[in-house]
């Protein structure tokens, strides 16, 4: 196993240097989070386009599109971290998903459009994984559930960026100009390149001593030393892999069980995630709304994710995060199944708020404390797993409530489906045991 001198626990991270990673990172999330949102934004119009004339399931199939990329890009390029550098594959991500959106306006068919979100949605993929690796580890200890809710609240800002987009320019422009803003984080690169450090981690664990003690003294921050001669046994000489190693750490006798329950979870609350925010504005649209209201529930949604994010890392910092994430997505479960009855506007905003807290917000959560279940040397790559089976709940989401609306049954079976994904997630990280580590960084506060 990977070892370091210097503890992680006890390691200081000045907050110029934390805040300046959270806030690098929270600007490559919300610019991913704009991509994944702008599909929701744009299905009212989609569904009623005069020359591509798709049918609500066609249009759930396209959404997945980039979910399938972000699949492959989970398991592919997050390990290249691990490899070459989270930076560089931070930017590259950026970088590519940007250059698909561009590339997407101009998609003469349905089909190609699906074929460039997908390639779009390797970036995606990989973004997420590095991005919480890199927060995890210039966060202290004892911020990292806020820490990563925080950084991953740029996620529902950029969809909810992408619904107001959708209530300012659609109408008028059409849906390929809100595709085409989603090509602006372009800009974001050259900001990416010249502030964001690289994982003091990644360049001790390659014995790049000389460049890791050089950016340790810029950021202020204590480099963690190389692994002594002894952390591995002298007889052992087998050759250890990156990938070798995270496989280890991840399915270990103590990790195996609580990965089958995180991943189980993972699925549920991006099948409802995905499921939601691909189909809500539709959904409110079939219930009696005009297309401004259903794209202020789209808005209301996220809003409350960003915020709920914060609110539930905070609690999770201080109560532990197995019960707090648990006890979100039952009320995330509970309002989600209470959109399906007959509400007054003013208590279904209020629902669609507590949806939004019980299922992206907690999500958001959920993936910070998949990234620090594991030892550090394995957290990009065991979180982009964990993307990786989020991918397969992202892509049946979409598709599940096109099924739906294609069967031209009462929107209520929707709420309910997806209510009960969101009980699953909640009992599925219930059952996941605590990592005494997880333990031990609560109690170093």
């Amino acid at each position: 196993m990977h070892a370091v001198g210097t503890s992680e626990t006890t390691r200081s991270v000045p907050q110029r240097t934390t805040y300046l990673v959270l806030l690098l990172c929270w600007g490559a999330i919300l610019s991913e989070g704009y991509d994944i949102g702008v599909m929701g934004t744009i299905v009212p119009a989609l569904i009623n386009d005069p020359q591509w004339k798709l049918t609500p399931l066609e249009l759930g199939q396209m959404s997945s599109a980039a979910l399938v990329g972000t699949l492959f890009g989970a398991y592919l390029i997050s390990p290249l971290s691990d490899l070459t550098g989270r930076k560089k594959l931070l930017i590259a991500c950026v970088a590519l998903f940007s250059l698909s959106m561009l590339a997407a306006v101009w998609a003469p068919t349905p089909a190609i459009f699906a074929l460039i979100r997908g390639i779009g949605g390797l970036g995606l993929g990989g973004v997420i994984s590095v991005a919480a690796a890199l927060t995890v580890e210039y966060s202290p200890p004892w911020r990292r559930n806020l820490n990563f809710a925080l950084m991953y609240s740029g996620y529902p800002i950029g969809a909810v960026v992408s619904a107001l987009a959708g209530m300012a320019y659609m109408e008028q422009y059409g849906w390929r100009a809100i595709v085409a803003i989603g090509a602006l984080p372009l800009l974001f690169i050259p900001v990416l390149m010249l502030w964001l450090p690289e994982s003091l981690e990644f360049l001790v664990g390659k014995h790049r001593h000389r460049e890791a003690q050089a950016l340790a003294e810029r950021l202020g921050v204590q480099a963690p030393s190389a692994p002594s001669a002894s952390a591995t046994p002298a007889h052992d000489d087998t050759p250890r892999t990156p990938l070798k190693d995270v496989f280890t750490e991840v399915f270990s006798r103590k990790n195996a069980f609580g990965t089958i329950c995180l991943w189980a979870a993972q699925f549920m609350a991006i099948t409802v995630v995905y499921g939601l925010g691909t189909w809500l504005p539709q959904i409110m649209r079939k219930s009696g709304y005009d297309l401004g209201s259903s794209l202020s529930f789209f808005a209301v949604f996220n809003v409350a994710a960003a915020i709920g994010g914060v609110m539930i890392g905070r609690i999770a910092d201080y109560f532990g995060p197995r019960k707090t994430i648990a006890a979100s997505f039952l009320v995330g479960a509970v309002s989600i199944f209470a959109l399906s009855q007959k509400n007054v506007l003013l208590v279904n905003y209020v629902l669609v708020a507590l949806a939004g807290f019980g299922s992206i917000a907690v999500a958001l959560v959920l993936l910070g404390y998949i990234a620090n279940y594991y030892a550090p040397h394995a957290r990009a790559s065991a979180t982009g797993w964990a993307v990786g089976v989020g991918r397969f709940g992202a892509m049946t989401g979409p598709v599940l409530g096109g099924y739906m609306a294609g069967l031209n049954v009462n929107p209520v079976w929707n709420f309910v489906m997806f209510s009960a994904a969101a009980v699953l997630a909640a009992l599925a990280v219930y059952i996941a045991p605590t990592p005494e580590h997880v333990k031990h960084a609560r109690g170093t506060k």
